[in-house]
């Protein structure tokens, strides 16, 4: 016969039933609330670092690659400051000077890529690179660049002795080459470069003669010794002043507002166009972030009233690139500059 069936089983199975059921949906209710906690923990978390931005070391380094009391410590000096304010950090500066300002510039390229450490250097660190069979550094690949803190015209100055007053007038003593010499701060300073860039742009070879340090070329322009020369204007206010040499162009593609008097040597050879330019960069492979962080501060403070004012001292305006923008021109004025000492046989001694 067939087996009855305890009348009590189905009720006892469908309790059991339940209550695994029951501990099962509670089980996996406490698990899913602990994963959504922990995910949301962590993406407040991760929220409240993006909304602070990258960090900022509690020390930062800028190395000068020049001796004190120049316009690359005195810029430096002045951001320093200002940059201490506005991260809240401290900032020191660290004077590396030698071999063109190569040592400094590579102590910061072996740096640690966390902010630490930065270099402030000027357009001479493309110009020296350029003239390197093989340089120290890649301006390009050793840095991660930053800012392009201010930028300005140079001029082409005369011997206050010499008849020229135009640049139609030099140049054509230069292609002429009778006693005709410039000087520079040295082999590979950007004022070599510029009057070579003019030799090579108006077919004419004016002579180089090199000194240590561009005052000393200076004195030898108002001795009569220097026909002609492109320096910052910097470099020769007093002699301008008191009427010892004679401002004749300058180098910008458009007039300066500085001296809104001169005209530009692109009127007469059409494309020139060299600017004197000082930069900050970082170790390779800095963060992202964190370069911009740093660009956007540094072009904040570049362009307050007290460094325009600096800035002005110097003929030079606020640098206005992003990141991106200031890589892409160091990249350019790099190749721009070993082209031309390849073009004309500019080397190292």
């Amino acid at each position: 016969m067939p087996r009855a069936l305890d009348s009590h089983a189905g009720t006892r199975y469908t309790r059991l039933t339940f209550r695994h059921h029951v501990y099962f949906e509670e089980t996996f209710l406490n698990l899913f609330i602990k994963v959504a906690c922990t995910a949301a923990t962590a993406f407040g978390l991760a929220t409240t670092a993006l909304a602070q931005g990258p960090a900022i070391p509690k020390v930062i380094k800028i190395v000068v690659p020049f001796s004190p009391g120049g316009s690359n410590d005195l810029f430096a000096r002045a951001l320093g400051q200002r940059l201490a304010t506005a991260l809240n950090t401290t900032v020191v500066v660290d004077n590396k000077p030698g071999a063109g300002g190569a040592i400094g510039a590579v102590a910061v390229s072996q740096a640690e890529a966390d902010g630490s450490t930065l270099l402030l250097t000027s357009v001479s660190f493309v110009t020296n690179a350029a003239i390197q069979e093989k340089p120290a550094y890649d301006p390009v690949k050793s840095f991660a660049p930053v800012a392009l803190l201010n930028r300005g015209p140079m001029l082409l100055i005369v011997g206050k002795d010499t008849p020229y007053t135009t640049t139609a007038q030099v140049v054509q003593a230069m292609r002429n080459n009778k006693n005709t010499n410039y000087g520079s701060a040295g082999v590979g300073s950007i004022g070599q470069m510029a009057t070579e860039l003019l030799n090579a742009m108006s077919q004419a070879n004016a002579t180089h003669i090199p000194y240590k340090g561009i005052s000393n070329a200076v004195t030898d322009m108002m001795g009569g010794n220097l026909q002609m020369m492109i320096t910052t204007a910097a470099s020769v206010t007093g002699p301008l002043k008191a009427n010892q040499v004679r401002p004749v162009a300058v180098t910008s593609i458009k007039r300066s507002r500085f001296m809104p008097e001169l005209p530009t040597i692109s009127e007469v050879v059409p494309g020139f166009d060299v600017e004197s330019w000082w930069g900050v960069y970082a170790p390779p492979k800095t963060p992202g972030p964190l370069v911009d962080k740093l660009n956007a501060e540094i072009r904040k403070i570049a362009d307050s009233a007290a460094m325009r004012e600096l800035f002005e001292r110097e003929s030079t305006e606020p640098g206005t690139l992003d990141a991106r923008q200031f890589a892409a021109y160091v990249a350019d004025e790099s190749a721009k500059w070993r082209k031309l000492a390849a073009a004309r046989g500019i080397k190292s001694e």
